[in-house]
């Protein structure tokens, strides 16, 4: 997620140990159907330190060649250099980005990739991690990406006015103290609405509801 040396580099040099993050942060992927990832953008190179199996499944991947990379190690020959500045650009700016990209598999194998980057701060609005999800698209569907922000949209339609902001600012990655604080609520109704967010978006985990955000252009 970040400028760095090329893929077949990134495969072949030594990795450094990185601490795992806590079991909340954890929680936002374990249980998501999304290949995903947590990276640490306050460690060199902004490192995966947490990914689900789903992506593992995706990608080819184990576990204990995932952690402690950067996710270049997906990029090859034909990837598209403007979407991988894209990506760059939202870890630069803390934002959500979301782009369909070209990425290959640990036999070789390419496969067209919408991926989602987006942040995740701390209680002091600290930037303290990345989520990074990834949706294989077929290639003799083009259309793909484009119904399930069609779908996505027509989701988020269906929430009420406050339901909608609330997955705003979880899309932004805020946590539930931040989000009472810029809504004038207490930690509890945001709670409450996050759990009625998550039962009504379909969502599995906090990583799925976010993904649906951003696709919806939240």
């Amino acid at each position: 997620m970040d400028d760095g040396p090329s893929p077949d580099d990134a495969k072949t040099t030594a990795v450094p140990t990185v601490a795992p993050p806590n079991a909340a942060i954890r929680a936002l992927v374990e249980n998501s159907p999304i290949a995903s990832v947590i990276s640490d953008p306050r460690l060199p190179d902004n490192p995966i330190v947490a990914s689900n199996k789903a992506f593992t499944a995706l990608t080819g991947y184990d576990e204990d060649f995932i952690i402690g990379r950067n996710c270049r190690f997906l990029a090859g020959d034909a990837t598209e250099p403007w979407l991988t500045e894209e990506i760059r650009r939202g870890v630069r700016e803390q934002k959500s980005v979301l782009v369909e990209i070209l990425n290959y598999k640990k036999d070789g194998t390419p496969f067209q990739n919408a991926v989602l980057v987006a942040p995740l701060f701390d209680d002091d609005g600290e930037l303290e991690y990345f989520l990074g999800s990834q949706v294989e698209i077929d290639v003799d569907a083009p259309s793909l990406a484009k119904a399930r922000r069609m779908r996505a949209v027509e989701i988020v339609k269906d929430l009420s006015k406050r339901q909608r902001e609330v997955l705003r600012f979880i899309a932004k990655g805020l946590l539930n103290k931040q989000i009472a604080h810029e809504l004038s609520l207490s930690e509890r109704t945001i709670k409450m609405h996050r759990a009625i967010l998550m039962k009504r978006l379909n969502a599995p985990s906090a990583a799925d509801m976010v993904r649906l955000a951003v696709e919806a252009g939240m």
